[in-house]
């Protein structure tokens, strides 16, 4: 289900997302890399890369989307992702991953025993550069997925989200200078797509950053897979808003018609009790200057109009 080897992104073109997330998993499958990484996450200073072994899911889909980056060193199982936007329900998505890659860990062992079958601790981490305002950290939980809110549930998963822009957690990213390299070549990215068009944006940072040493060697080896993975991560990112934009558009409209529609509705209906309010005025009036009483007058509301005893007293005021 999951190899102990590097791991190759090129080989799953399906889970080009974006191109922050696609060049994050070919950054951290350097196994020097990733052991940093990991070393950073966990206060911990471990040295060999053959204590690593890499549990990314192999051809593990859910929703399309496949897990960026996961390792277990000494018994210590850590999930990545990178992520630009904010997704509540990323805990649901690593249970199922979780789940999977516990599967393995009793795939020969008897569960039925009445020994234990010992599992690596799990932590899930997701690193988020995108443009919403994000604290620097935050955490997700399954439990807030939950219908029914409980102090103690019985099932949780927390998954903590940390934000690598420029200015928060500069002290996990001066612990790795691979992923700081990486915010910077990012936002670096980011800042030039804003001047210029996107193929003129991505190689000037990819040259940029060479330049000042920033991934520079990561980025002279995959420079013609970064350039292509960026040019086709926002050509999808536009598509994908242009595709809401029409959708929104269209919202706009069939709101604006059931919202007519709705008050043509109303509308007869307010007319319409108006109407019977009238009617009710204008016969209570006539029977009271007939000095009719009070009694046969809500018997004959109750029968002229179908109201029930107590609507009909309710318009005399009784």
């Amino acid at each position: 289900m999951y190899k102990n080897e590097t791991v190759n992104t090129l080989e799953t073109p399906f889970v080009k997302r974006n191109y922050k997330d696609t060049v994050f998993r070919m950054l951290f499958s350097d196994r020097h890399k990733l052991l940093a990484l990991f070393n950073a996450i966990n206060e911990t200073a471990y040295e060999d890369v053959d204590a690593l072994t890499v549990t990314t899911l192999e051809n593990a889909i859910y929703m399309s989307v496949k897990n960026d980056i996961s390792c277990v060193v000494d018994m210590r199982l850590n999930l990545y992702e990178h992520q630009s936007t904010i997704n509540p329900n990323i805990p649901l998505r690593d249970l199922d991953y979780v789940s999977r890659t516990f599967s393995d860990y009793y795939a020969n062992k008897d569960i039925y025993s009445p020994r234990i079958i010992r599992l690596p601790n799990p932590r899930f981490i997701i690193f988020y550069n995108g443009e919403q305002h994000q604290p620097a950290r935050k955490e997700f939980r399954l439990s807030d997925a939950f219908y029914y809110k409980e102090a103690n549930p019985n099932l949780e998963l927390i998954v903590t989200q940390l934000n690598i822009n420029p200015g928060y957690n500069d002290a996990l990213l001066d612990s790795c200078p691979a992923l700081k390299e990486y915010m910077l070549y990012v936002d670096r990215v980011r800042t030039h797509q804003k001047n210029m068009p996107l193929a003129d944006a991505v190689n000037k940072a990819v040259d940029e950053c060479i330049k000042e040493n920033i991934l520079a060697e990561f980025l002279r080896k995959n420079k013609s897979e970064v350039i292509s993975m960026s040019i086709f991560e926002y050509d999808e990112k536009l598509h994908e808003k242009t595709m809401m934009d029409i959708g929104r558009e269209e919202g706009l409209q069939e709101g604006l018609q059931q919202g007519l529609q709705q008050g043509l509705q109303q509308g007869l209906q307010q007319g319409l009790q108006t109407g019977i309010d009238t009617g009710i005025t204008a016969l209570i009036s006539t029977l009271q200057e007939m000095n009719i009483s009070s009694e046969v007058i809500v018997e004959k509301l109750m029968e002229k109009f179908g109201l029930d005893e107590e609507q009909a007293k309710g318009y005399l005021g009784i």
